[in-house]
């Protein structure tokens, strides 16, 4: 299968500096292309002197995440896209198992490899780890990691399952659903884009795959850090949209209001902590929710599934019963 690895890049030539490498030694079966979005840094000098086989597409800003590889993956033919973070160390033989399953299963659409933590090599990484689920409130979280309880990796989740959403660290789709899709909601610019990506192609009947064959190292904010206000922002802000855009229209403003509630109790906690910032980037997310819902409500198609969840609390189960691993959620030994 005709296979493009696109990294997405803006100022990161340190980045490429230190996992390019591993990407052309590791990917003899991908072209690859790195997409910049308008770098003022000399990361295209350095991708053009020393690995000059790799491909550029250049995107003429910085159009985040979503608007960048919509406007990039445009030049880029092939039958499957994969879509690597540049804070990406991956492994050999890390796409043989992915193209496999797509070669023998035709409704797979998306596959995320296991993602590990480069820093805690033993340890699964926060975005994405062994494949991404959310509960009835739209609240996203991982085998292998829930909110910021991260697992060791004991081997536990080795198996192809199938998952409700994959990881933009390190995700591959068909192009042709991609562009049925029609690809990313440019309106999210970053974070989650992909949870919503998953959403709609689950809702379009596709399935959705982990597979532990694929191992992947990822740094993890490298371009915005975990605590920043700015992630704060987008994280509350992208969820409604995409909960607006993909739930059953007879859950659609019940859950909508719960989820709203819970989120001022997240603020309340922001305040108590002294995070200021954090509790203002709500209210600001809150705030461009509203001026967005009409726009968003228009985007929604004309099925959701209602079996889009597997927990309908996490919150209830993480903060008020203490369950912080995966398999314990469902009494998996």
């Amino acid at each position: 299968m005709k296979l493009a690895v696109v990294i997405l890049n803006w100022n990161g030539i340190l980045l490429l500096e230190k996992f390019l490498p591993s990407v052309v030694q590791y990917s003899p079966e991908a072209t690859i292309y790195v997409a910049d979005n308008a770098s003022t840094d000399d990361s295209i000098s350095y991708i053009k002197v020393f690995f000059p086989s790799i491909k550029i597409v250049k995107n003429d800003s910085n159009l985040g995440f979503a608007s960048g590889y919509n406007e990039a993956l445009k030049h880029i033919d092939a039958e499957i896209y994969a879509l690597v973070n540049s804070d990406i160390e991956v492994t050999e033989n890390w796409l043989q198992p992915i193209l496999k399953t797509f070669e023998n299963e035709p409704k797979t659409a998306i596959i995320q490899p296991k993602i590990l933590d480069y820093k805690r090599k033993e340890y699964f990484e926060y975005a994405g780890a062994a494949g991404g689920f959310i509960d009835q409130y739209g609240y996203p979280y991982c085998r292998g990691r829930i909110f910021d309880t991260l697992e060791k990796d004991t081997r536990q989740y080795e198996d192809n399952c199938e998952i409700f959403w994959a990881s933009g660290a390190c995700f591959f789709i068909r192009s042709s659903v991609y562009k049925t899709l029609h690809g990313f909601d440019d309106d999210f610019f970053a974070h989650q884009e992909e949870i919503d990506l998953c959403w709609r192609a689950f809702n379009k009947g596709y399935k959705i795959k982990y597979n532990s064959g694929s191992v992947v190292y990822h740094v993890g904010g490298a371009t915005l850090q975990q605590g920043h206000p700015m992630k704060t922002y987008l994280n509350f802000r992208n969820s409604l949209l995409m909960l607006t855009k993909n739930l059953p229209k007879e859950k659609l403003y019940t859950i909508l209001l719960g989820r709203m509630i819970l989120d001022g109790i997240a603020g309340i906690q922001f305040l108590t902590q002294g995070k200021f910032k954090h509790f203002w980037a709500i209210l600001k997310a809150h705030g461009a929710f509203y001026t967005l819902f009409s726009i968003t409500y228009k985007k929604r198609s004309n099925f959701q599934n209602a079996k889009y969840y597997n927990t309908k609390s996490i919150v209830y189960f993480y903060f008020i019963k203490k369950i912080s691993v995966f398999n314990d959620l469902f009494g998996i030994k």
